[in-house]
């Protein structure tokens, strides 16, 4: 229509009305709507229409539906025209409205960082968004199938932790401080100097500093290193009230203070013995839980393993939820002191400890990392995503579990001690355990440090999660990095102990022999774990070269191959590419991997995570199993010819014998070692033992070997359009001949030559070279007629017993 004046002819009860409108702003929108007419845009219409579905019913104006199914809650807005004019805008996209915030509430719209809607938001992990977030969404408003709550769009307008913050810094280091600063601008907020009157918070080390500089106002939040590290965590301002920081002699703490000392004459031993057991606590190495021997006393009134068993903590259960099988178990009675403490056990009671301490790291690690960054509806959503989790912790969870079973084996008989009780049997019960559990995780210790350090560097929330778990008293201000290299330390520990045990256990005691099996079993869990490893690194190696070289062939990937050497050389002749070519030999166990540097670089991969990959800097010429290598020709040294070698190879689609020569390039790998390596791989493959017998010392005037213009500009030139001319000889190309077939055509005499045959002298039964006129006639120093060079040099091959196949 073009007016409103035709609608009023169009009234009829069988009708519904549905005005499709452009622009919801202009006079015929607001008469409509003043009409109480059904006002939509064509965004409806269109993705109605696409989906195959009905016009959605709204009782007022929709003009998309961008915000359909979302509930919006509003706080901190001062104007009520710019409040009115948001609700109209997230009305017109579909979205509901509610006054005060409760759980239905999908988003909180803030226009500041405080108040009990905020409060209330941060709590429940609603995501808390700008006002910009309303604005953008109408701006794309005409787009179908828009949707402003996905994450990618959202997360560019969320309320970041520090808006309407100013920070200052007190009791950290230079570095710290520096870290800190730059966290607190990427979280949206700034800061100052500490003591400036225009700060908000001040950000107190609660180790280092014991009392402040000067007396904070009240409009100055004092709170600790937790709040900022956990403010970001969430991805949200956190309430200040729970980390406020106080002062060393408040009342509150001395009150605290005097609950911990004990009412009896003897308080300051107590006392020094209480602080003796809580530095014991946050000790980083794996000491023992118990209290000096010195102190008969101390050791009664200790429970064992106790002291470090965070599994008992109010804080730990309410935090962190479900605790892995095993975490719960609680330690029993105190070890009884034997009349006369003998050396065994008390390398056995060493034992029994430092397998406990071991135990409650483990739990450590599973309780304050694990569980929680794999809880679902985490504040502000994952931190890290599955794949990165399992490539971090890997089998600590069953690695935990076998240990928990071997301290419970070595608490049962510490407590019920006999000299005849056999401590190496309970390592032998758990030998297969250990060899399952623990290769998967040593093996890819290295993967799991290096995830750690990239997301930590990429994910601040990850990086204020660590920072916050490593100030707990439980982790003794280690790092996750130096609590998860404790199970690539445990095993060696446990056979020296063992060992010691061992040396204490007298011979008639049938533990003696016991222990030695134990021990036993123990190198070789050791040994499967380094030769796993060896295979996994490997592995890794031949998937670095897949990645490096592109074109490379997938059935490269074996689990029976391994890379052994590799070597940059250039090529010498036109095979396998043209002459002067950078070319790179990977030498594996069973093949060669011939491939040459790309001439041009183009893009880069991208894997399926988003990673990118760095582009592939070499192309795949030929993979050659080492059985189609029959001879190794070391290049005798002149001053034309530096550090070249030859490789006489019968491919099993040719009838000839072709010859690749190179000159190695890097002086790292002397080239005697290379050739005696490589024909060590090849008499390996072939199931030869001589294989001093693959190599043939020949001259290089024989070859019409130089190397002396490999790097002369001049050269380089010449190679340079030499190149160019064969592409446009190729570009122009109508017949496109095979070379071989071109070769054969030019050698009538091929078929009668090739049948001829040198005289025989080998004893061994050993054939020697067939013709290979095939490569007679070609002007290449590097194919050059094998049969002509070799009765020349009949009289050096007489005295040798090296024969060429």
């Amino acid at each position: 229509m073009d007016s409103l004046e035709e609608f009023e002819s169009l009234d009829s009860p069988e009708f519904e009305n549905v005005f499709v409108l452009m622009d919801f702003q202009n006079s015929v929108f607001n008469d409509l709507y003043k009409a109480d007419c059904r006002i939509i845009g064509p965004p409806v219409v269109l993705n109605s229409a696409q989906k195959g579905e009905p016009l959605p019913f709204s009782c007022r104006p929709l003009y998309c539906t961008s915000m359909m199914n979302l509930v919006l809650c509003f706080t901190g807005f001062r104007k009520k025209e710019e409040l009115v004019r948001l609700v109209t805008l997230v009305h017109h996209m579909g979205g509901v409205i509610r006054k005060d915030f409760n759980s239905k509430v999908t988003h909180l719209v803030a226009n500041c960082t405080e108040g009990e809607k905020f409060r209330v938001a941060v709590s429940l992990g609603t995501p808390i968004m700008k006002p910009d977030w309303i604005y953008k969404a109408w701006e794309r408003r005409n787009e179908q199938d828009f949707c402003a709550a996905v994450d990618d769009f959202r997360n560019e307008f969320k309320v970041p932790p520090f808006q309407d913050c100013i920070l200052s810094f007190l009791g950290f280091s230079d570095e710290e401080k520096t870290n800190m600063e730059e966290m607190t601008e990427m979280q949206g907020g700034s800061y100052l100097a500490v003591g400036d009157e225009r700060c908000t918070h001040l950000i107190v080390e609660e180790n280092t500093v014991k009392e402040l500089p000067f007396e904070p106002s009240k409009k100055l939040y004092v709170v600790k290193q937790e709040w900022f590290w956990g403010s970001i965590q969430m991805d949200a301002r956190a309430g200040e009230t729970m980390y406020l920081y106080e002062k060393a002699n408040t009342p509150e703490l001395k009150k605290s203070v005097s609950l911990l000392s004990l009412s009896t004459p003897n308080s300051n031993r107590k006392r020094r013995r209480l602080k003796e057991t809580l530095a014991q606590l946050s000790r980083e190495t794996d000491m023992s839980p118990f209290p000096p021997r010195k102190r008969p006393s101390a050791e009664h009134s200790l429970s064992i393993g106790s002291l470090l068993d965070i599994s008992n903590t109010p804080e730990s259960s309410i935090n962190y939820g479900e605790t892995p099988k095993s975490c719960n178990t609680s330690s029993k009675n105190s070890t009884p002191i034997p009349s006369k403490q003998s050396a065994r056990w008390q390398v056995a009671k060493e034992l029994y400890q430092t397998e406990s301490n071991y135990v409650n790291i483990l739990a450590t690690i599973i309780q304050l990392f694990q569980v929680p960054l794999e809880e679902e509806g985490q504040r502000g959503g994952p931190i890290l995503a599955p794949e990165e989790i399992k490539t971090i912790f890997g089998s600590i969870p069953d690695i935990f579990d076998v240990h928990t079973k071997i301290k419970d084996d070595l608490e049962d008989l510490i407590i019920n001690w006999d000299e005849s009780k056999s401590i190496g049997d309970i390592f032998l019960k758990y030998s297969k355990d250990l060899v399952k559990t623990y290769p998967p995780f040593v093996n890819f210790f290295e993967m799991s440090k290096d995830t750690i350090i990239k997301c930590e560097k990429q994910k601040p929330r990850f990086h204020a999660f660590l920072k916050i778990n490593q100030a707990k008293p439980e982790c003794g201000r280690q790092s996750l990095v130096e609590l998860l290299i404790r199970p690539v330390q445990r095993l060696p520990s446990v056979a020296l102990l063992l060992n010691d045990l061992k040396k204490h256990t007298a011979d008639e005691n049938p533990d003696k022999s016991t222990l030695e099996k134990a021990i036993g079993s123990l190198k070789e869990v050791m040994t499967h774990i380094n030769e796993d490893k060896r295979k996994t690194e490997a592995q890794k190696q031949i998937f670095d070269v897949v990645y490096e070289v592109d074109g490379c062939p997938a059935n490269l990937l074996s689990s029976h191959r391994s890379l052994v050497q590799r070597v940059e050389t250039i090529s010498l002749g036109e095979h396998p590419c043209d002459r002067g070519e950078q070319v790179t030999l990977f030498l594996f166990s069973d093949c060669l991997e011939i491939a040459r540097k790309r001439h041009k670089v183009i893009g880069t991969f991208r894997s399926p995570h988003g990673h990118a990959r760095p582009p592939a800097s070499l192309k795949h010429i030929h993979l050659m199993p080492l059985s189609q290598i029959k001879k190794v020709l070391d290049i005798r040294e002149t001053e034309d010819c530096h550090n070249a070698f030859a490789l006489l190879v019968r491919p099993p689609t040719e009838q000839a014998n072709v010859l690749l020569s190179f000159q190695m390039t890097s002086d790292e790998l002397p080239k005697e070692n290379w050739l005696k390596m490589l024909c060590r791989h090849v008499a390996n493959t072939i199931c030869k033992a001589d294989a001093e017998n693959l190599i043939y010392t020949a001259d290089p005037e024989s070859f019409e070997m130089n190397t002396k213009d490999m790097d002369s500009t001049l050269s380089r030139a010449s190679r340079a359009i030499k190149k160019t001319s064969k592409k446009v000889t190729r570009a122009f190309s109508f017949s496109k001949t095979p070379k071989r077939a071109l070769r054969m055509a030019l050698m009538p005499s091929h078929s009668s030559v090739e049948g001829r045959s040198p005289p025989s002298s080998d004893k061994h039964g050993v054939s020697r070279l067939p013709s290979t006129s095939s490569l007679a006639g070609i002007p290449s120093p590097s194919l050059v007629s094998l049969p002509s060079f070799f009765e020349r040099r009949s009289h050096t091959l007489s005295r040798s017993t090296t024969h060429l196949i």
